[in-house]
């Protein structure tokens, strides 16, 4: 009894066979094959002479949406920098102080942003600064805006939804800190920024956002731009503090360490869309934190959705550096 269902399959088999060759010989057997494809086809054939049923290939997995943006998995490899990585990127030296670009390059980069605490602090110690273009109603002196639907509190939530859809943990402090007294903002700054890292210990980078201002010889509010995939951004520009202040900045390389390092990821990943990096005598409350950077988003020449397309590339730098870096 246990036979007779190989005994059919063979001699179906065999039928099969002899039916498809027959058709084969007027043309019928191609028309069959193309009507129940090869797949189907060779999935009757291996049960009529075996009795197993083929398995169904598994789906291809989708191509990842390029602009979905997420953060590095524990089991990626941190990114790592050559002394190569160096000369893609300029430096402008306004400190007056000596850099070895190669090895800050190599210097490790102790963080995981991917913590489940807040890892990451944003804030606008020059808040209501502003561009060129907003709505009228939302102006004041100065490329200024109180407005945060148009001044650098914007630009940070923007940041900050980037980041936190990639499971970073972020803090973002609304605050004009230059309003209504701008000489004081860094001070009231500092003391923000000392109580989040007193309350949040986990906090690794700390990103204060700007825009800066130039003009051309006729006092013209001058624009910087790049195209990146088509698409006009503001040029975003890097500024560390350094030890040559008379405020004390013991730990300045380790800023500058990381000031580089996301400068050579944004220029890996989007070339041309960053000004040189500045290195200036200030220290800009860096010294509160290893971990701490000013981007300059633009300037005032820019338009809103200039710098505002500059987000997303800033946010994909900083993630591509969410696990850290090991020296070579």
């Amino acid at each position: 009894m246990n036979k007779r269902p190989d005994v059919f399959r063979v001699c179906a088999l065999a039928i099969a066979c002899a039916v498809l060759l027959r058709l084969a010989g007027g043309g019928l057997g191609a028309m069959v094959a193309q009507a129940l494809g090869h797949e189907k086809m060779a999935t009757v054939l291996l049960y009529l002479g075996t009795g197993r049923v083929a398995c169904p290939a598994a789906p291809q997995e989708q191509t990842p949406d390029p602009t979905q943006l997420t953060a590095p998995s524990p089991e990626d490899n941190p990114v790592e920098f050559s002394p190569e990585d160096g000369q893609q990127i300029q430096v402008g030296n306004f400190a007056g102080v000596d850099v070895d670009i190669p090895t800050l390059l190599q210097m490790p980069l102790d963080w995981d942003l991917t913590e489940q605490s807040p890892t990451v602090l944003i804030l606008h110690t020059h808040g209501s600064e502003s561009y060129t273009g907003i709505p009228q109603e939302a102006q004041s002196s100065g490329y200024r805006s109180l407005d945060t639907a148009y001044n650098m509190v914007s630009m940070g939530d923007a940041l900050a939804e980037y980041l936190t859809q990639a499971g970073i943990g972020v803090i973002h402090d609304r605050t004009l800190y230059d309003y209504p007294s701008y000489n004081d903002a860094y001070n009231l700054a500092r003391a923000a920024i000392q109580g989040y890292l007193t309350q949040y210990p986990s906090i690794c980078l700390v990103i204060d956002l700007h825009r800066d201002a130039a003009e051309d010889a006729a006092g013209n509010q001058v624009a910087f731009t790049a195209q990146i995939d088509g698409q006009e951004m503001a040029q975003l520009m890097i500024v560390t503090g350094s030890g040559s202040d008379t405020l004390s900045h013991p730990n300045w390389k380790e800023n500058l360490a990381l000031g580089l390092k996301l400068q050579v990821q944004l220029e890996k990943q989007y070339p041309g869309l960053c000004r040189p990096l500045a290195l200036r005598a200030q220290r800009y409350n860096q010294d509160l934190l290893p971990g701490a950077i000013l981007v300059e988003v633009g300037t005032a020449g820019n338009t809103w959705d200039q710098a505002m397309a500059s987000i997303e590339p800033l946010a994909q730098s900083i993630l591509s550096l969410a696990k850290g870096t090991e020296p070579e």
